[in-house]
């Protein structure tokens, strides 16, 4: 298959080695030191297997590749009404596009019964709602850690669960070509029937876990070991799961199964800490801000959820100013 991955940081770079080690013509579209590195050095793939560096082809220019058999969007939240416009030249008739994000995604709405709209907390004024055909997408949540230690250079840290479903959740040739095509490379791949309640299942960790981090500058078990500290992330989760079930989503497990679940991380830094301490744009509204506007329409109370997301967003807008060693931006599980 002729591939692209269009962001090509921690994640996207990770499936692109890997889609590449596994016989797949894969494009790279970077930009800044990455992009000097990957057509300086290649892509330097770190992880269980040792050190592999694959020369790949690495451009700005999402004209260059010409029409592909899929672009997978490893971009972030924050990146992606930008991005998406980008996309035209890549896609032939039947192309689809995977947004592999973290939080609810742009797309959320699309194929759902009753008025379909744009959030507006994720997509300010429909811009990535109405710069892509929504037919051509299909959902992704990934459980893979992964990490630009330096610019060229991907570090596999631990999961290789890619979760791929159909917004209608039918089981297409498309998918299931995508989810062959993710096993032979070395992934987990299944294809889920309800994507929605997959998004919602990592979202809900992530709406707990990641603000609260950017507050407090500890790790997940650091959280999960002051009792005081627990209580708020697990009234955070609470909430959040009322406004799935709000939203027609019935999570697969309770709170304290999913808190034990997160135990399992350890000492980790969020990706939003590790955003916030370099200077780069939070992934806030996606993880949480949508949560609240979600919440408002049902008619579900938030409180904890929209009392965090005002405090993180002040400390984000009083942080100071990346330096110049600001890191390349990378992007983890949780």
């Amino acid at each position: 298959m002729r591939i692209t991955v269009f962001g090509a940081g921690a994640i996207g770079g990770l499936v692109g080695a890997r889609l590449a080690l596994a016989g797949h013509e894969v494009t790279l579209i970077a930009r800044g030191a990455h992009l000097a590195a990957l057509r300086d050095r290649g892509l330097t793939l770190e992880d269980e297997h040792g050190r592999r560096t694959l020369r790949l082809a690495a451009t700005t220019d999402p004209a260059a590749p010409g029409p592909q058999d899929a672009v997978i969007l490893g971009v972030k939240a924050t990146a992606v009404a930008a991005a998406l416009p980008a996309l035209g030249p890549l896609l032939g008739p039947a192309t689809p596009v995977v947004p592999i994000l973290n939080g609810i995604p742009w797309w959320y709405a699309h194929g759902l019964p009753g008025a379909q709209r744009p959030l507006e907390s994720i997509d300010p004024g429909g811009a990535a709602w109405h710069a892509l055909d929504r037919g051509r997408i299909l959902g992704c949540v990934t459980y893979a850690a992964a990490e630009v230690t330096e610019p060229g250079t991907i570090r596999h840290a631990t999961g290789r669960r890619f979760v791929l479903g159909e917004p209608d959740g039918s089981r297409t040739a498309r998918v299931l070509a995508l989810s062959e095509t993710f096993a032979a490379a070395g992934f987990e791949a299944p294809v889920s029937s309800e994507i929605r309640t997959e998004i919602w299942l990592k979202a809900w960790g992530n709406a707990a876990f990641n603000p609260l981090s950017v507050l407090t500058g500890a790790t997940t078990l650091q959280m999960m070991e002051d009792a005081p500290v627990a209580a708020v992330l697990k009234g955070v989760m609470a909430e959040v799961a009322a406004v799935a079930e709000a939203s027609g989503v019935r999570l697969p497990m309770g709170i304290d199964e999913r808190f034990e679940a997160a135990r399992m991380l350890g000492h980790f830094r969020t990706s939003m800490l590790q955003d916030f301490e370099a200077g780069r744009p939070l992934e806030l509204d996606a993880i949480l801000g949508v949560v609240v506007e979600l919440g408002a329409g049902a008619g579900v109370p938030t409180p904890l959820c929209a009392a965090i997301l005002a405090l993180v967003r002040q400390r984000a807008a009083l942080r100071p100013a990346a330096g110049p060693q600001a890191k390349p931006a990378n992007q983890r599980i949780a």
